[in-house]
C-alpha cells in the first residue's frame, strides 16, 4: 500500500489516519501536539518529528488543518510540503478553508507538477471515526481518481465537485444550509413548547412531512428524540459551534466576493457569533437551542 504522510492529527485528522492504518496504508503523521502524534504511533503508525519528516518518502500527503492561514504556511512556506515532497507525490488537503486559498495553493502545486485536490469533509468526529465521511473534492479528473482509493477508506460518499477549490465551495454552501436549518429547527421546537405542543408530537409530524431535514431527523437539538444526537449528551461536541461559525463566516466572505445575496446565511452567522461570544464555542453547534431559549 502507498506510504502516506498525514499532517494535522486533531479530532478529525487522527481517526482519519487511523482508518487508513486499518486499510494497511503506511502512515507517518505529524502534529504540533506531540500527544496526537503519540496516539497515532500507538495505533500502528509512525510519529514524525517534523513536517519534512512526515513528507519524506511519502507517495501521498494529506493535510487536515484549522484554517487557510495554516494551509498556506504548511504548503507554501519555507520548508513546507511543496519543498519537502518528491516529484509525483499526490497532495490532498481536507481542511475547510476559503476557496481563494484552496485555489492559490492548488495553482502553486500544479506549477511544480504536483497533483492536488481539495477534499473537505462532512460528518463530524463520529463520521471520521466510523469512516462514513462525505468528501467534497475539487481538482482535475486525474488527481481525483488518484485520491479516490484513499478517500474511500475514510469516507462513505465521495463526490467530485469540479475543478480546484470546488470542494471548498461545496463545503461552505452545505454548511450554510446546515447552520441556518439548525437555527430554524430549534426555533420551531421552542415555539411549539410555548404553544403547548409536545416536542415528540412535533417531531413525529415534521420528520415525516415538509419540515423534514437533517437537522431534524439526524441531529435533533431536543434531547430524547434522536438517539444519536448530541442533545442527549449535554451537547458534547461532534462539531463545535465555533467551527460552525468559522464555516458560516467563510460562506459570507465568499458571498461578498461574488456579490451573492445570502440574507439567511448572514443571519445564521450573526446568531452563531453571539452564541460563541457568550462562551459556548466549544459545545456542539446544535446547542444553539440553549442560546435561543435564553435569548
Amino acid at each position: 500500500m502507498a506510504k502516506v504522510g498525514f499532517i494535522g492529527l486533531g479530532n478529525m485528522g487522527l481517526p482519519m489516519a487511523q482508518n487508513l492504518l486499518k486499510a494497511d496504508f503506511a502512515i507517518t503523521g505529524f502534529d504540533l501536539n506531540a500527544q496526537a502524534t503519540e496516539k497515532l504511533a500507538a495505533s500502528g503508525g509512525r510519529g514524525a518529528n517534523s513536517l519534512a519528516d512526515a513528507c519524506k518518502d511519502a507517495e501521498v500527503v494529506i493535510t487536515m488543518l484549522p484554517a487557510g492561514e495554516q494551509v498556506r504556511e504548511v504548503y507554501l512556506g519555507d520548508g513546507g510540503v511543496l519543498a519537502a515532497v518528491a516529484f509525483g507525490t499526490l497532495l490532498i488537503d481536507s481542511s475547510t478553508i476559503d476557496v481563494k486559498t484552496a485555489r492559490d495553493v492548488a495553482q502553486a502545486a500544479q506549477g511544480q507538477a504536483f497533483a492536488m485536490v481539495d477534499a473537505p469533509v462532512s460528518g463530524g468526529v463520529a463520521g471520521a471515526e466510523a469512516a462514513t465521511l462525505t468528501f467534497m473534492v475539487g481538482g482535475d479528473d486525474d488527481a481525483f481518481e488518484r485520491a479516490r482509493p484513499l478517500l474511500e477508506k475514510m469516507g462513505k460518499t465521495i463526490v467530485h465537485a469540479g475543478g480546484p477549490g470546488n470542494g471548498q465551495a461545496a463545503k461552505i454552501c452545505n454548511n450554510m444550509i446546515l447552520g441556518a436549518s439548525m437555527i430554524v429547527v430549534s426555533e420551531a421546537f421552542l415555539l411549539a413548547e410555548k404553544l403547548g405542543l409536545d416536542a415528540q408530537k412535533l417531531f413525529d409530524i415534521s420528520s415525516k412531512s415538509s419540515g423534514q431535514c437533517w437537522s431534524m431527523t439526524s441531529y435533533c437539538p431536543v434531547p430524547g428524540l434522536v438517539p444519536t444526537s448530541p442533545a442527549n449528551r449535554d451537547y458534547k461536541a461532534g462539531f463545535t459551534a465555533a467551527m460552525m461559525l468559522k464555516d458560516l463566516k467563510l460562506a459570507q466572505a465568499a458571498a461578498r466576493a461574488t456579490h451573492a445575496t445570502t440574507p439567511l446565511g448572514a443571519g445564521a452567522a450573526a446568531v452563531y457569533e453571539r452564541f460563541v461570544e457568550s462562551g459556548d464555542g466549544s459545545v456542539d453547534f446544535s446547542g444553539i437551542i440553549r442560546y435561543l431559549r435564553g435569548a
